[in-house]
């Protein structure tokens, strides 16, 4: 393993200087600092981790709390697409990360001791039950945090613009001359909120009556729960021309309740979805859905999760909302007023 006394000898600088340069010390030269990174990295050097949090005070390591209820994991593709942009950034900014859990070995602890166990500098939360006293004595404590798709009021939240994306998908429905339109949402989560928000604001605009029978609950990335939902809706006296589901993921339980029932997708129904993830583009007919900006989204949570961390005392918690897209599809068929 390459040392500090290595470097130096190697360089003919201090230990001391050769110290300060790595940590960015504004006491060397930045032309002495950029020599000795440039000759450190060409040795392989690498700072030994529990040397530098002696001296720093910092990890440089961030903590990922993602718990997922239908148990989907990495495999959830939304997600999995967020926190994949996010550790990129996190490690070109020179951060490591580290998944939170209550779970040790066979040691319970809360995610705030997790954090302090695993010396986080910070955490991104991210689909977790935001209500749950264990993520808000994170929340409130004082490791920063940022927060995706939920507010708490002391911390930085990455948003995805919901109540547009719902705007968007309604809005284009209606463009298409549907007028029974129904909404499968996810169970009750501030992203639901939003997005009944978002779909009833815009009937209302568009002087659509929906009627109760038309909405209906599931549960995210849950094609069963979506797929009885489906079943309700088609048994109704007056059924939808339209179904909207609550993820690209959920709408394969949709698939199954349709043909159960003898009929085609666009040509005697039509649906979208949301998320906008690669199973909506490869589905035939490819889903109508409302592609999320993952990458910004990721990306921006790590940015400010580091500002907050290297600026304690100037950084503002902010509300930042990432526009998606439209992702037309033709699972909606045209028909006339």
């Amino acid at each position: 393993m390459v040392t500090l006394k290595d470097i130096s000898e190697k360089s003919g600088y201090s230990t001391s200087t050769i110290s300060k340069a790595l940590n960015g010390s504004p006491e060397i030269a930045q032309e002495t600092t950029n020599l000795i990174r440039r000759i450190a990295a060409e040795m392989g050097y690498f700072p030994n981790a529990a040397a530098r949090l002696l001296k720093t005070k910092k990890s440089n390591n961030l903590g990922v709390l993602f718990v997922d209820e239908m148990q989907s994991g990495l495999a959830h593709e939304y997600f999995s697409s967020v926190l994949d942009s996010f550790k990129v950034e996190a490690e070109r900014l020179g951060y490591d990360i580290t998944f939170i859990s209550h779970n040790i070995g066979q040691q319970k602890m809360s995610y705030y001791e997790h954090c302090k166990y695993r010396n986080c500098d910070g955490v991104v939360i991210a689909s977790v039950n935001f209500n749950e006293p264990d993520v808000i004595e994170l929340a409130q404590s004082e490791i920063p945090t940022v927060t995706i798709d939920h507010i708490f009021n002391d911390s930085t939240a990455i948003m995805s613009d919901n109540r547009d994306g719902m705007r968007a998908l309604v809005q284009h429905i209606y463009d298409y001359g549907h007028k029974k339109i129904a909404f499968i949402h996810g169970e009750n989560t501030s992203v639901t909120q939003k997005r009944l928000a978002g779909f009833y604001q815009t009937a209302a605009k568009l002087g659509l009556i929906i009627p109760d029978t038309y909405i209906k609950e599931a549960r995210y990335h849950d094609p069963k729960s979506s797929g009885q939902a489906t079943e309700e809706l088609l048994k109704l006296k007056d059924p939808p021309t339209c179904i909207l589901y609550p993820d690209d993921f959920s709408f394969v339980g949709g698939i199954n309740a349709i043909e159960k029932h003898g009929l085609r997708i666009s040509e005697d129904i039509s649906v979208a979805g949301y998320d906008g993830i690669l199973l909506s583009q490869v589905l035939r007919p490819v889903l109508c859905t409302y592609r999320q900006n993952t990458e910004s989204l990721g990306k921006m949570a790590a940015n400010h999760l580091v500002d907050a961390i290297e600026d304690k005392k100037a950084y503002t918690p902010k509300q930042i909302w990432v526009e998606g897209e439209l992702l037309a599809g033709n699972s909606i068929k045209k028909i006339e007023f």
